[in-house]
């Protein structure tokens, strides 16, 4: 029987010029890397500040890396840890793995210690390649313990492939000689050549992306070379980019959006791939001004700072063909201001690692609707080839409009959890992705998300989406930023806790901001606590860390 998610009633609402579906063009991003360096070698592949790397001279680098893998005894299927920041070296390293038949892991340059440790031990790396002050400070010692497969470290400095050290993001950096470790750099001045062997097949895992433990330990998902060509496609077909036209790392390329928005597209596209190393507003806008992109995918929180720089107008931004907020909800209020000072209206996208990052987004010439009932802009129409449902606790599909969980079945989807089949099985059982979102999907294919089903709260039997209270604090003049959470409650089993983060020199108290939310909500909603913070935990990409905030209470 055809149910109404099968008719997939989104692509009605599809703009008319749009494909309803794709053909992928090619099974693996390397074949497209290597295209490029035959067919287009003088043209600019990478810009790192004022330096530009071809991609004939990007496809002898990693060449010359892929040689002293496979010289070290790197076989197929081994993994390539990246502890890296939006570097020139994540690109040449990751398409070195590839060429020598391995899998890279991209590991969060944020990971401290014994989250780096964790890791590892979950991807079993026999290479690491690392920038060098993070791999002296905090993988160098983990390594030295003894306790890790690694046998060859690759490092390189921030300041490697530019001359222009721009002091707001170089201050204090110098190259660090260090002992036991090859540089990158000169592994690549060495030149030395690579025979290839077999080319990895799309069914491949191609990376480790790791989950972004807002709930736990991070569970690595196996993202296939196919997944990667497909959802490359996807961004490319969906927003009509062409060929060289420059693509803005403006997340970070070891985590998903940024792999395949970034990364990824670029390869595809034959375009230059502008990169910052790390995000700060001025030198990224420095790079706008000089590099013009065409397109850049972020959460909301960067693009707040771009707009909050104060030299910014909407004229820097008119190269981009879209803007697109991923990984971070965006509030129709929010997308407001953005559109002000930007010039561009901010597409959503939406998806999560085990998506291979899109697997709804708001097309090129559509706005977003708003839900009158939640106050939520919509994540999108699914995009290409793909099928998402709305179900119930016992797994059946509700009507449009009706609230369940989001669940996902599409070339994006990746086969598992690396290590991992009882994540596997419980996450994926029949091969659509179960996202703990909870959300609707109305009459024309919009989806909308509520919350995540985690989060949860249970006040005296009442269901309380976090979302529903920091809607209306965000509301309020002197917030800056919120995260509601569940806290214990001998009485209610659970009440609503706010962490609030104020505007500079507000000047509103906490028993002020329970009073102004019991105003608004209902009697089991509103926070019985507020807790004013100077800021909110987040993950790499802008996600707030409840976790912690639950933790710390």
């Amino acid at each position: 029987m055809t149910t109404t998610f099968d008719a997939r009633p989104w692509l009605a609402t599809y703009p008319a010029a749009s494909p309803r579906t794709i053909t992928p063009e090619y099974t693996t991003p390397l074949t497209m890397a290597l295209r490029h360096a035959q067919e287009r070698p003088g043209a600019p592949a990478l810009h790192y500040f004022d330096a530009t790397l071809t991609w004939a001279e990007l496809d002898a680098a990693s060449d010359a890396v892929a040689a002293l893998l496979v010289s070290r005894g790197f076989r197929p299927g081994d993994r390539l840890a990246l502890y890296l920041q939006n570097d020139p070296a994540f690109v040449v390293g990751l398409l070195a793995t590839w060429k020598a038949g391995g899998i890279g892991a991209a590991l969060s340059p944020m990971a401290k210690a014994h989250e780096l440790d964790a890791l590892l031990r979950d991807c079993t790396p026999v290479v690491l390649l690392a920038l060098d002050d993070l791999y002296d400070e905090i993988a160098g010692p983990l390594l030295g313990s003894g306790r890790h497969g690694v046998h060859t470290v690759l490092t390189v400095s921030a300041l490697d492939g530019q001359s222009r050290s721009d002091p707001r993001t170089f201050a204090g950096v110098t190259r660090r000689d260090l002992a036991d470790t090859l540089d990158l750099y000169a592994v690549v001045s060495a030149g030395r050549p690579f025979t290839a062997g077999a080319t990895p097949d799309g069914s491949d895992t191609a990376v480790l992306a790791y989950t972004s433990g807002t709930t736990g330990v991070p569970k690595g998902a196996m993202i296939t070379h196919g997944n990667l060509a497909f959802n490359a496609q996807t961004y490319r077909d969906l927003i009509g980019l062409c060929p060289g036209e420059p693509v803005l790392a403006l997340s970070p390329i070891v985590h998903v959006t940024g792999l395949v928005g970034g990364v990824m597209l670029a390869l595809l596209l034959g375009s230059p791939l502008v990169l910052t190393h790390r995000f700060h507003p001025a030198v990224t806008m420095d790079a706008i001004r000089e590099r013009r992109p065409a397109f850049a995918i972020a959460s909301v929180t960067a693009f707040l700072a771009l707009a909050d720089e104060a030299d910014t107008i909407p004229e820097d931004f008119d190269s981009f063909r879209q803007l697109s907020n991923g990984g971070v909800p965006l509030e129709p209020d929010v997308a407001d201001r953005l559109e002000g000072c930007l010039g561009r209206y901010l597409h959503n996208m939406y998806g999560q690692t085990e998506t291979t990052s899109p697997s709804h987004a708001v097309p090129t010439g559509l706005r977003a609707p708003i839900d009158e009932s939640t106050g939520a802009l919509s994540v999108g129409l699914p995009v290409f080839n793909t099928i998402a449902r709305v179900i119930d606790e016992r797994g059946k599909e509700v009507a449009p409009g009706e609230i369940g969980e989001i669940v996902t079945a599409g070339s994006q989807v990746v086969p598992g959890y690396w290590g991992n089949p009882a994540a596997t099985a419980a996450a994926m059982p029949t091969g659509e992705f179960h996202t703990g979102d909870v959300g609707f999907m109305d009459a024309d294919g919009w989806f909308f998300v509520v919350d995540r089903r985690h989060d949860m709260i249970n006040a005296a039997g009442y269901k309380v989406w976090p979302r529903e209270v920091e809607v209306v604090l965000q509301q309020h003049p002197e917030v800056r930023e919120v995260a509601v959470v569940g806290i214990p409650d001998d009485y209610r089993g659970e009440s609503v806790k706010a962490f609030v983060a104020l505007h500079a020199a507000a000047e509103v108290t906490e028993n002020e901001l329970v009073a102004y939310c019991r105003e608004q909500l209902a009697a089991y909603k509103y926070p019985r606590e507020v807790e004013i913070v100077a800021r909110l935990p987040r993950t790499l990409t802008g996600k707030v860390l409840r976790r912690e905030l639950r933790e710390a209470r």
